[in-house]
């Protein structure tokens, strides 16, 4: 679900990139999808698990997003007020979602693009189908979506190569716990097994460092990303990195480590943190 398809990334980097996928009804088209990847030379696929069913958001329902975008009074009024970027979008060829916009059968613009999702996402995701996906794919395998001890054992014996705690930034389950609470008592159950990441709330550099000390190996981000490129595009998504590792590094250098493999829970204040043995619910 990107506007550029896994071929544009490939043939514009030659640096590792990652593809993300979710459990269609298609499972041709899936294979499809998976092949291209295969293809492209990506070196990891990520089967994002907690989108199957999608959650009653809010804010989306009260501020009218739909996809392709309505010409609401509020959206041109939007447009209006950022004409760089509309000049900008104006100028450029990917305004769709490239990996599925003449990929798949039937799928030709936005709207026959709202129509397959919306049937295709498949709510009876099971473990046999992270098994199947497996068989597909021989690389990497990453499973996105992790929340609950249990389910971080199956991702071991699925075969999986890498589970990514998250809670899809809180956007699915209103109150669900956060990723980080989840977090120690999933590396205590599973982290000798598996490497474990984790996703969601992590706006800074000592965002990570928290989440490192609490025995996540990597981190993910989204909107710290996002931020960046909305303000100032790829000059932009730099910098926000830029300033999460200069924060990284201030915080390591105050904790007194040189080194992040040295980093635990001696650098966290006693009674702020989740441990293992803290309820999930």
């Amino acid at each position: 679900m990107s506007i550029c398809s896994i071929e544009d990334i490939a043939q514009n980097t030659t640096a590792p990139f990652w593809f993300q996928l979710y459990m269609m009804r298609d499972r041709d088209a899936m294979a499809r999808m998976i092949d291209r990847a295969r293809d492209a030379k990506c070196s990891a696929l990520v089967l994002t698990l907690d989108l199957q069913v999608i959650g009653q958001r809010h804010k989306d329902i009260r501020n009218g997003l739909t996809a392709p975008p309505k010409p609401t009074l509020p959206n041109i009024i939007n447009l209006m007020t950022k004409p760089r970027w509309c000049l900008a979008m104006a100028g450029t060829q990917r305004r769709t979602f490239r990996n599925l916009v003449g990929h798949v059968k039937g799928v030709s613009d936005m709207s026959s693009l709202a129509a397959w999702t919306n049937e295709q996402f498949d709510p009876r995701l099971s473990w046999a189908d992270v098994a199947w996906v497996r068989q597909q794919w021989q690389g990497k395998l990453i499973l996105k979506g992790i929340m609950d001890v249990e389910d971080a054992k199956l991702a071991v014996l699925s075969g999986a190569d890498a589970i990514v705690v998250s809670n899809h930034g809180g956007r699915q389950l209103d109150g669900a716990p956060s990723s980080i609470h989840a977090l120690p008592a999933i590396v205590d159950a599973v982290g000798q097994q598996i490497e474990v990441w984790v996703d969601g709330g992590i706006r800074g550099g000592q965002d990570v460092l928290k989440a490192w000390a609490l025995g996540a190996r990597g981190t993910m981000i989204g909107r710290a990303m996002v931020y960046g490129l909305g303000a100032f595009g790829e000059a932009g998504v730099t910098k926000a990195l830029q300033i999460l590792h200069k924060e990284l590094d201030v915080t390591m250098a105050f904790c007194g480590h040189t080194n992040i493999q040295n980093v635990g829970t001696d650098i966290l204040l006693p009674g702020t943190y989740p441990t293992k043995d803290t309820p999930q619910y």
